[in-house]
């Protein structure tokens, strides 16, 4: 069958089973614009404003959904700019196919207009790229980018193709099956290492499970529970796990690291074997390194090779899909009665709380908004958050009750992401509630996305957490750099009448009386909205893990608060 490149390409995408395209036209991937109303209603696409906007939304839309997200960008500039987004959803594990054009093939390398070497440029940050040169490997190369982008360690692969093989014609064909030489993921576990965790587990006086990205992206929620369960063992998730284990479940912790749960930081100061599912023992987990898990054995289920024994060295090694590995490892797994360790436990929870704080405060506290919008919306909602300090509270009081629900950015820690992520995952669940949780400084940076918003008349419900400054930048200067607070506070502009310009509705609150009132209002109207609510400005998030220090080391909660539970305490005790 003859087709033009751009025909071939949404061809391919089509037989994907691609059904939402974030991107924005320029002169070098017209021609793939120019084909797209033949797969409309199929294949929609939704027009960013930026086309970092574009990567992220393609990154949140497959996070929510477990398919490759798709993002267009011209060449040059267009190009580029998706470059941050591309690097997330590196660092974060996310199936991505990013598709530029470039400028015609004769003028490749010579400084034509517009033109960048994107491949070059994203290799530190690709699983694999492309620069299709004939059109004939059009349908060879798109159906190996999907392949790669969504098996083994998901990630993003980027196809780049000069605008005169998009307009040239060729023959189309469909490989069915793909075979890349020297790409094998790996699904399952050597026995052995089954067997010598089983073994540990078994052993092990005092164990936790660190639950990580990887149970969420195998969907491996069932084993994961059935494996705490049958071992008795309690569950801590990091950051980008966050709600892939029930919150409510009675052997749930919380988050660890750098501002997780001070009772975990202790508890896996104690801990005599560690269980490390589908994570890679990054620095916010486990502070400094030399002095993580001291007394711990590790067992260690990841999919990726390369993670095993990068930061950790394991005392058993399951290398798979951590779905495989958790039901070939539940099948040895014997269960252990811990009356000591669940005892100490609770004796941490008692001694270092986490999760308090003044609510009758004069001024909003960020804590007291993040708190209520979870109570407001039952939990049953999906959760996205930009970077700073507003995400570290939402990860402390968001325990999501509803599988893969929270959605942040992780590794790369990307200022910026909340509002074309929010996006990404109100289109991919178009039923659902969906809250972007914002800072007033991450915010302005894709505030221009509210334009996507408005058009698609997306119902998000926005709440920026406004206090005036880069909150963690701010907390870092007080604590570490003698309170010298430069290129701080911002001059924020008026979010209100932002909203406003595009046609969305917007809430201010500056009293706490204000804040569920407009929280509750938010969620009647059916389209989207915009809370505006002005915090305290020097309110610091705690625990803390300082740079370079140990877990062991975590900063706990102010004084005041700490107090604030002793006499709740004594409260309970005198009734």
């Amino acid at each position: 069958m003859e087709m033009t490149g751009a025909e071939m390409i949404l061809e391919c995408l089509a037989r994907e089973g691609v059904e939402a395209i974030f991107g924005l036209p320029g002169g070098a991937n017209l021609p793939l614009y120019d084909t797209l109303p033949k797969f409309y209603p199929k294949i929609r696409h939704y027009l960013v404003r930026h086309e970092q906007g574009a990567a992220h939304a393609a990154d949140a839309y497959a996070r929510v959904t477990g398919r490759p997200g798709v993002c267009f960008a011209t060449s040059g500039p267009g190009a580029t700019n998706l470059v941050t987004g591309i690097a997330n959803a590196w660092m974060d594990s996310v199936p991505l196919v990013a598709i530029t054009g470039s400028v015609i093939r004769p003028l490749i390398g010579r400084d034509g207009f517009q033109e960048a070497d994107i491949t070059g440029i994203t290799i530190p940050i690709t699983k694999h790229n492309y620069l299709v040169l004939d059109v004939n490997e059009i349908p060879r190369v798109m159906r190996e980018a999907f392949y790669i982008a969504s098996t083994g360690r998901p990630g993003p692969v980027l196809v780049d193709i000069p605008r005169d093989v998009q307009q040239e014609r060729g023959q189309f064909y469909w490989p069915e099956k793909v075979e890349l030489r020297g790409y094998r993921p790996r699904i399952y576990p050597d026995p052995a290492e089954v067997e010598k965790a089983a073994r540990l587990i078994y052993e092990s006086e005092r164990p936790l499970i660190l639950a990580g990205h990887g149970v969420i992206i195998s969907q491996a929620y069932y084993e994961l529970k059935e494996l705490a369960e049958k071992g008795n063992i309690p569950v801590i998730t990091t950051l980008l796990g966050i709600s892939g284990f029930p919150p409510d479940h009675p052997l749930y912790m919380g988050m660890p690291g750098m501002h997780g749960m001070h009772w975990n930081n202790l508890a896996i100061s104690e801990a005599d074997l560690i269980i490390g599912i589908g994570m890679r023992f990054d620095d916010r987990v486990t502070g400094r390194l030399k002095d993580f898990a001291p007394l711990a054995k590790i067992v260690h289920i990841e999919v990726d090779p390369a993670e095993v024994g990068k930061n950790v060295r394991p005392a058993a090694a399951l290398v798979g899909d951590a779905r495989v590995c958790l039901q070939q490892l539940n099948r040895l797994v014997q269960h252990r009665e811990r009356p000591d360790w669940f005892a100490r436990l609770d004796e941490l929870k008692r001694e270092h709380p986490s999760l308090v704080y003044p609510e009758d405060a004069a001024q909003i506290l960020p804590q007291y908004v993040i708190q209520k919008i979870y109570e407001v919306s039952g939990g049953d909602a999906y959760f996205v958050t930009g970077v700073g300090q507003h995400q570290m509270w939402a990860a402390q009081f968001f325990w999501s009750r509803k599988p893969n629900s929270f959605v942040t950015s992780g590794g790369l820690g990307t200022m910026g992401f909340e509002v074309p992520a929010a996006i990404g995952v109100q289109i991919a669940k178009p039923g659902e509630l969906v809250w972007a949780i914002c800072g007033d400084g991450g915010f302005q940076m894709t505030m221009e996305e509210l334009g996507v918003v408005a058009e698609y008349d997306l119902p998000i419900k926005f709440a920026i957490i406004n206090n005036g400054h880069h909150g963690m930048v701010r907390q870092w200067q007080s604590l570490f750099y003698r309170g010298n607070l430069v290129a701080s506070p911002l001059k924020n502009p008026d979010f209100v009448k932002i909203a406003e310009a595009y046609g969305i509705l917007a809430l201010r609150a500056t009293r706490r009386e204000e804040v569920v009132p407009a929280l509750e209002r938010a969620l009647a109207h059916q389209g989207p909205v915009l809370i505006d609510v002005h915090v305290k400005q020097d309110e610091d998030c705690f625990p803390m893990v300082p740079p370079g220090a140990s877990l062991q080391e975590t900063i706990g909660l102010p004084k005041e608060y700490i107090e604030l539970v002793r006499r709740r305490q004594m409260a309970e005790v005198g009734r």
